[in-house]
């Protein structure tokens, strides 16, 4: 199991594996969103969400949770969303976004109802800190919710034209998950996430976790595409051929291939206290 890196300062060769400003950010992120907003929308939903509830989006990505909050918070609720990345980012009437490296600048704030932050911390060396950090900027009463991907267990293959077909990709997604722990990432966090909130102090923890089949073809399965596309430079320095690669893409748009998702692990707690009324 992938360990942190001392707390007190980040390791080299931990940046981000993925460039948000590229082409192929686009079509990843809207796979994601297809796939993870209707699951975290019900994990912040009522009570959570209310009207006049301050809200910290943190790693916003492309703020479709932000924009999600600060409807449901409506004119008298206020909700932040920070990155290092503001591309795809637009301030609009309650919601603000702000450049913010969650890792070495305070929180942007205090007193916050609610802060989510979905596939942030698992690619930060510092995330128990980090974890730390965002309780300490809660309101009494109010809920840190986050959300990772456990990629602990091997992706399943359901269906494949070839078990030649089923190696390459297993072949192609472990190296892709190899290079995001290259990078820092620790692929197991989220079973570590519970416990961490339960650390900080936080009440009422729970945890849900999900995962679906993706057919070939579909918008979820595309996100190992659009993932190895991001990837490919290293992809191809680890040993993967440029043929590989495309049979690969191909084998992700055989409607005769199917397979798991990685399993989406959501885990929320509260800070003790009176909500906010």
């Amino acid at each position: 199991m992938p360990t942190d890196v001392p707390e007190t300062e980040s390791a080299p060769g931990t940046d981000y594996a993925f460039d948000t400003g590229a082409a192929d950010a686009v079509p990843q992120l809207h796979a994601l969103e297809a796939f993870l907003d209707p699951i975290t929308t019900g994990r912040l939903a009522a009570p959570l969400l209310a009207p006049g509830v301050r809200c910290w989006e943190v790693g916003a990505g492309g703020g479709s949770v932000a924009r999600a909050m600060a409807a449901a918070v409506g004119p008298t609720g206020r909700v932040l969303a920070t990155d290092l990345d503001l591309t795809h980012l637009r301030p609009a009437g309650n919601l603000d976004v702000r450049r913010h490296d969650v890792r070495r600048e305070p929180p942007p704030g205090d007193g916050f109802d609610v802060i989510h932050a979905r596939l942030v911390l698992l690619h930060l060396p510092e995330r128990r800190r980090v974890l730390r950090t965002l309780a300490g900027a809660l309101a009494p009463g109010g809920w840190l919710v986050v959300e990772e991907f456990d990629c602990t267990a091997p992706l399943r293959v359901l269906t494949a034209p070839s078990d030649d077909a089923a190696k390459l990709f297993a072949q192609v997604t472990d190296a892709m998950l190899s290079i995001l722990q290259s990078h820092g990432a620790d692929l197991a966090w989220a079973q570590d996430v519970h416990a961490e909130l339960a650390a900080a102090g936080l009440v009422d923890v729970d945890t849900v976790s999900h995962a679906q089949s993706w057919a070939g073809g579909s918008l979820g399965i595309s996100l190992y595409g659009t993932n190895s596309r991001q990837l490919e430079p290293e992809l191809l320095d680890a040993g993967l051929s440029p043929g590989q690669l495309d049979a690969f893409r191909r084998l992700l748009r055989d409607s005769g291939f199917a397979a798991m998702s990685y399993q989406f692990v959501s885990s929320r707690g509260r800070r003790r206290g009176p909500a906010r009324p």
